[in-house]
């Protein structure tokens, strides 16, 4: 397994993450025991870093983490841990809590559920606009003089609140949404990142399965139909640049899926993609991408195929676009 570090004070980790959020239900229904076998097959396949959220399902993927995790040395594999969404019965999203005390409250239930000691990567999972974003790294340092933390992240923030965040405590990482359909990053924040030393966990590489060259539309119960970009006015549109894509696939001798990934990971050297495989078979299908060597004429024949900003619709209901720090 290839290996990347996180910018200039963060962990070296495999070069492509496992994401776990699908594993509880964001897509649908999963299969716990292939959800754990697809964690072990990570490991085993020499994958180190999970990222997961005290959210997802509700503490849910927290405790089939730390089933799957059993028996495994601590010090083999690191933990990413989201925090502080709010989330009411019915699955309804209430905003985030970042206060100070909070922070320690929700390190402490995820460290009982997770069965661990300690969390490698915490970070809030959005901006809480109520709370300086120094008051939340504040706390997150003290858990990390505690012991109970290793190091700082960030998700979904702006380039201003990554500086801000950074002069309280070094940040090891940046997670965020980039793909081949979500480029915003590029303007500001990545940027921002390469000058200040900071890795960055690309999630969504697949846009949701829209880059897999699986998904098809038209499944009833797909809860990726409340998506702009998977809605019945966008998706021929987003599925034609798809088949672009996998014209140059086809050339490369790899899938689509392969090709997308290893385009993120060749933006830049500390860019770590998350794939979020909840089967064994997606999981395989995943890693050959790290084997993807993409020259300059690649990157101009991908850039023509998917060229920034083609996708249609916004990467997230309106409801959820303005908690972001950086549109599509």
């Amino acid at each position: 397994m290839q290996t990347r570090t996180l910018g200039d004070t963060g962990p070296t980790v495999s070069a492509v993450g496992l994401g776990a959020m699908s594993m509880s239900g964001a897509y649908g229904p999963a299969d716990r025991g292939e959800s754990i076998a697809t964690v072990r097959a990570a490991l085993d396949a020499g994958v180190t870093l999970v990222d997961t959220g005290d959210f997802y399902g509700m503490g849910h993927n927290e405790l089939l983490l730390s089933e799957a995790l059993r028996g495994r040395d601590r010090d083999s594999y690191l933990l990413s841990v989201k925090f502080g969404q709010q989330v009411g019965p019915g699955m309804r999203f209430a905003g985030q809590d970042s206060r100070p005390a909070s922070v320690r409250n929700f390190l402490s239930y995820s460290l009982t559920r997770l069965g661990v000691d300690h969390v490698d990567i915490y970070r809030p999972a959005r901006l809480d606009r109520s709370v300086p974003i120094e008051d939340t790294i504040g706390a997150i340092k003290e858990m990390i003089d505690a012991g109970y933390v290793r190091y700082v992240g960030l998700s979904e923030v702006d380039a201003e609140t990554v500086r801000r965040a950074h002069a309280v405590h070094p940040v090891a990482d940046l997670q965020i949404e980039y793909s081949l359909l979500s480029r915003a990053v590029e303007a500001d924040v990545l940027p921002t990142l390469r000058e200040l030393g900071i890795g960055l966990t690309a999630y969504g590489v697949l846009g949701r399965g829209l880059l897999s060259g699986n998904w098809v539309p038209g499944r009833a119960d797909d809860p990726r139909n409340h998506s702009p970009r998977f809605s019945t006015e966008n998706a021929s549109h987003n599925l034609a640049l798809v088949e672009a894509l996998r014209r140059v696939a086809d050339a490369k001798g790899c899938t689509v899926a392969q090709l997308a990934i290893a385009w993120v990971a060749a933006q830049d050297p500390s860019i770590v993609p998350l794939v979020g495989a909840r089967t064994r078979q997606r999981l395989a299908e995943a890693l050959p991408a790290l084997a993807v060597q993409l020259s300059a004429d690649d990157l101009e024949d991908i850039e023509a195929a998917v060229p920034k900003g083609a996708a249609r619709g916004d990467r997230y209901p309106a409801a959820f676009m303005s908690s972001l720090g950086v549109g599509n």
